[in-house]
């Protein structure tokens, strides 16, 4: 990414280990969570594609609370007060990533009288792209993203025993849902192996099609039913090594089909693998 949220170096000091450091919210806190008002953290650089992204699509798809735009300063702030929630990006780097790759997470966290950033509740963390990845190549897919994250919300808000180290993978519950659906993916996603539709169908014989970001921008603002996209998060072109991250999300219900992370090497590339496939043609 070209542009970075001046907090998120910040915060890269507070979760370069693992996501896992971030509590989980205490029922009391996700009940704060719904009365708050969300405050989007904006980068302090006001040509940043990301603001761009950010402010397009929040008022489009952010409907669970009311929210407001504000800087980094403003995060510092309010950041202590729980009648507010925030929307914020991090850095963040694993000791067990041999690549040294940072991946940018967009978070949703519930304001806390804590001393640390870490230590404020985190409702949501989604992958959304490498570090060194323009925020043009994951702008397109951002309204998709903030819908998942407001759906999960309201999930552990009915059930807040639903929090949890692994809560991502949660939703694997749902990959037997998929053959049942249409699959939008980019040509650019996808593995050598799997690089064609007719590649694609000798493993998985449902329905999905390789389409164009324009295509998959009109599913997301659409609410196309029946459909879901892919979301793809790896390291840059010129690293061979690193983790993938793969998600499908639903155009129509914001919910998230299929969860799943690998390490990069030659067998196995920062793309969407046949493994992928034949885990989302089972339909149990």
């Amino acid at each position: 990414m070209t542009n970075r949220l001046f907090l998120a170096l910040i915060l890269v000091f507070v979760l370069n280990i693992s996501k896992g450091q971030a509590p989980f919210p205490l029922k009391d806190e996700i009940k704060q969570f719904t009365l708050s008002k969300t405050c989007i953290v904006l980068d302090d650089d006001q040509f940043s594609p990301y603001n761009a992204y950010i402010r397009k699509s929040v008022p489009e798809f952010w409907k669970i609370t009311q929210f407001e735009f504000i800087g980094a300063a403003d995060f510092e702030a309010r950041r202590k007060d729980p009648s507010y929630s925030f929307i914020i990006l991090t850095s963040t780097n694993y000791s067990r990533d041999k690549s040294g790759s940072e991946y940018t997470y967009i978070n949703l966290l519930q304001g806390k009288n804590v001393e640390e950033i870490g230590k404020m509740p985190e409702i949501c963390a989604v992958p959304l792209s490498s570090t060194d990845e323009d925020d043009l190549d994951y702008g397109y897919k951002l309204g998709a993203v903030l819908s998942f994250m407001q759906k999960h919300a309201s999930m552990i808000a009915e059930d807040p025993t639903l929090t949890g180290r692994r809560y991502l993978k949660y939703y694997n519950r749902f990959t037997p849902d998929v053959h049942k659906r249409r699959i939008l993916v980019k040509s650019d996603d996808l593995s050598p192996e799997i690089s064609s539709l007719e590649k694609i169908k000798a493993i998985y014989g449902y329905d999905i099609e390789i389409v164009s970001e324009d295509e998959i921008v009109n599913a997301i603002r659409s609410k196309t039913s029946n459909t879901l996209i892919l979301h793809k998060v790896g390291p840059p072109a010129d690293k061979s090594t690193g983790y993938c991250y793969k998600m499908l999300i639903g155009t129509d219900d914001a919910g998230m089909y299929y969860y799943n992370q690998h390490t990069i090497d030659k067998a196995n590339p920062n793309a969407l693998l046949p493994a992928d496939l034949k885990r989302m043609a089972k339909t149990e």
